[in-house]
């Protein structure tokens, strides 16, 4: 399947066998329609439409259209007042990082690592348009996605190289199983990273419209096909894609739970949230759960297995106790 995707290029993008159209674009997630059920849990009023949203040892975090802040939650008692933490641009994703939340703010050429237990931000700035950020042993490896390039940073965030390669956008950095991967959301391809020597390697298609993606404890990149309507599962040494399960609906979001073995995937045509248990040959559902509208952003708190899915349509935050 790993071949057939490499080698299904269109002919009419000047023979690049991974584009998949002559003018691409990222691919977004799918309008939702008005909530028909109540979405399941608890919905926390947020001020305005949620963008990103990431969970570590019971805080989260929330990212909302046009601040540049984050708000944080303490799950534990979702009736409090959320604090904020003022950053010097707007965020565009999150993620848990080694206890951190990590923000990236690449109109501000900046991300910050934010330490939820005292609401402060660390800011570092970068020459570049940050949109993703993974840990990579001591160092940092950061997308910058109009430099089509992979920064990695040292131990003190100080730049040690720049990576650059047959990239069309840097979107995301991911690693798994100490291996590095970046998503290209407009060629809508996944690239090997080998950061010792600092090249971009094999590219494999990831679906007809890569969105979002994740790693799972068994070293795999998990990727949502919010084009094709799939969930892709792709090793990263040597590259290889070892699932494509259809997921109807407009898969968009992605989160995994690895106490639980689940990935949860946002079906933002249906107003849903889905858990796979992806242990075996092929992604088994488990939860097929109502949310909120427009839930574009997914996360899960590792020490609760408690999911949270932000609305993009301003109607709060859903967090699920599965």
């Amino acid at each position: 399947m790993a071949a057939a995707l490499l080698l299904t290029g269109c002919s009419d993008a000047g023979g690049d066998q991974l584009q998949v159209v002559e003018n691409p674009e990222r691919a977004a997630a799918a309008s939702s329609p008005a909530t028909t059920e109540k979405p399941t849990g608890r919905v926390v009023p947020a001020d305005g439409d949620v963008t990103a949203v990431a969970a570590a040892d019971g805080t989260l975090a929330a990212a909302l259209t046009g601040q540049d802040a984050v708000q944080l939650y303490d799950l534990g008692r979702l009736g409090a007042e959320p604090r904020t933490v003022s950053l010097p641009g707007e965020v565009t994703s999150l993620r848990a990082i080694d206890g951190d939340i990590v923000a990236t703010m690449p109109d501000a050429g900046a991300f910050a690592r934010i330490d939820a237990a005292v609401a402060e931000a660390d800011v570092v700035e970068l020459d570049g348009a940050p949109t993703g950020v993974a840990a990579h042993g001591d160092r940092t490896l950061v997308a910058l996605r109009d430099a089509k390039a992979v920064q990695v940073l040292d131990a003190d965030d100080r730049p040690l190289r720049t990576i650059r390669g047959e990239l069309y956008s840097a979107d995301d950095v991911l690693v798994g199983d100490g291996d590095a991967l970046v998503l290209d959301r407009l060629r809508t391809a996944a690239f090997s990273v080998d950061v010792t020597d600092a090249t971009i390697g094999e590219g494999l298609r990831a679906g007809q419209g890569a969105a979002q993606a994740t790693t799972d404890e068994y070293g795999r990149v998990l990727v949502t096909d919010a084009r094709n309507g799939a969930l892709l599962a792709f090793d990263t040494e040597p590259l290889l894609l070892r699932q494509r399960h259809p997921v109807d609906g407009g898969a968009y979001g992605i989160a995994y739970d690895s106490r639980r073995h689940l990935a949860w995937v946002t079906l933002t045509e249906r107003n849903e949230v889905v858990g796979y248990d992806v242990r075996g040959g092929q992604p088994e559902e488990k939860f097929r759960l109502p949310t909120v509208r427009q839930p574009d952003s997914v996360t899960v708190d590792e020490r609760t297995s408690q999911v949270v899915i932000g609305s993009a349509a301003g109607e709060g935050i859903q967090v699920i106790t599965p």
